[in-house]
């Protein structure tokens, strides 16, 4: 079989094109190895909490559940101020994650990495991850325990 210089220049590059994919992807890794762990503390009657660790998960954060009869102790042991509390209180790399923050929320927080103590969003907002009822309120994302106080760190 006589094989034109056309036909084998298409064929070589496709196998130095197939080479580079290939060694783009194994310098590559996955989101779940690259995130840090997220540790929860949840009550065992708390369903959206569930929502919220799946919601985690699926955005790439190795996740941790302990489930507790009371989470107050958590919150006031990691500063959650009473006005920004919700049902669920979380740790990721230093910072404290109170109530139903959004995954791409944290994933902010951790590549700016602000002088703060963590996100919160205060009360269980319909709409907001975990909390997806069909119904949609707005809601704040709060930034807490900085030299700032608290403040709007976004608004959904």
């Amino acid at each position: 079989m006589t094989m034109s210089r056309r036909t084998l220049m298409t064929a070589l590059l496709g196998t130095v094109a197939a080479g580079g994919a290939l060694a783009l992807l194994r310098g590559m890794t996955s989101p779940a190895d690259a995130a840090p762990a997220v540790t929860v503390w949840k009550a065992a009657s708390c369903g959206c909490c569930g929502g919220w660790v799946d919601h985690m998960r699926n955005a790439g954060f190795p996740v941790t559940v302990h489930v507790v009869d009371d989470v107050d102790p958590v919150k006031a042991r990691l500063g959650v101020p009473e006005r920004l509390q919700s049902c669920h209180t979380a740790e990721v790399d230093g910072y404290v994650l109170e109530g139903h923050v959004p995954a791409d929320s944290v994933a902010r927080l951790l590549r700016e990495r602000p002088a703060a103590k963590g996100l919160a969003v205060p009360g269980m907002p319909q709409g907001s991850p975990g909390m997806e009822t069909g119904a949609k309120d707005p809601y704040q994302v709060v930034l807490f325990g900085g030299s700032a106080g608290m403040r709007v760190y976004e608004t959904r």
